[in-house]
């Protein structure tokens, strides 16, 4: 499969009444939690954004090392400036930027795998509690699946889904068309593609990964 280009996805059909885009249940909303927890991730559920960045922010400790990966959840509920604007935290994220891509990749990528604490999001949370991160570079996924002690994800209940072939699907069909969007706008580049996926069964360090749903459409 090539790279889907951002000229070629009709943002307008693409938003107009699609089912990755739906709020779930309160039921179905409960049964995914109730399967998360018993999979050792740590689950909470709040009302909106806000609740959400104030959930956040009370988990993690001023001068705590905090590396925000690249969410569009993270941007919309004001995490990702929080942490990394408001110098209460040792954010990686702008001592990364701070760097030489050329001179400094093995730093940076050895920066970026093992964070103290790490924010991000995900794709998609099935009935049974399995999660589903899609990456171009894969950059992410390190800190997410081995390398940081705390992991911290935020996530609209419209990426709840029924299994993991719902999942996949949810992926090429709606995540991948908007972040060939967001990629084209934020680094000129002419689409994206899901070159690697990491799928979370479960978390054999109980607590280590806590998910906050919320309640409302978020990110993509």
């Amino acid at each position: 499969m090539n790279v889907l280009q951002a000229a070629d996805v009709n943002l307008e059909l693409l938003k107009k009444d699609n089912i990755w885009a739906k709020i779930p249940s309160d039921s179905i909303l409960e049964k995914t939690a109730g399967a998360l927890r018993a999979n050792n991730f740590d689950v909470e559920i709040v009302e909106d954004a806000s609740a959400a960045r104030e959930k956040v922010l009370a988990l993690i400790p001023e001068k705590a090392e905090v590396m925000t990966m690249t969410s569009e959840t993270l941007e919309i509920t004001g995490i990702a400036k929080e942490i990394n604007e408001s110098g209460k935290y040792d954010a990686v994220k702008p001592r990364l930027y701070a760097l030489d891509r050329e001179k400094d990749g093995l730093k940076m990528q050895k920066m970026g795998a093992a964070p103290q604490w790490v924010l991000g999001s995900v794709h998609a949370i099935t009935w049974g509690g399995k999660v589903l991160i899609a990456s171009n570079t894969g950059s992410q996924l390190p800190a997410y699946a081995y390398g940081s002690q705390h992991v911290v994800w935020v996530v609209g209940v419209q990426k709840i889904v029924k299994d993991l072939d719902s999942a996949f699907e949810r992926v090429d069909k709606y995540t991948l068309p908007l972040e060939a969007v967001r990629a084209n706008k934020a680094y000129g580049m002419p689409g994206s593609y899901p070159s690697k996926l990491l799928v979370v069964n479960q978390e054999t360090v109980p607590g280590r990964i806590k998910i906050i749903f919320v309640k409302q459409n978020l990110g993509f």
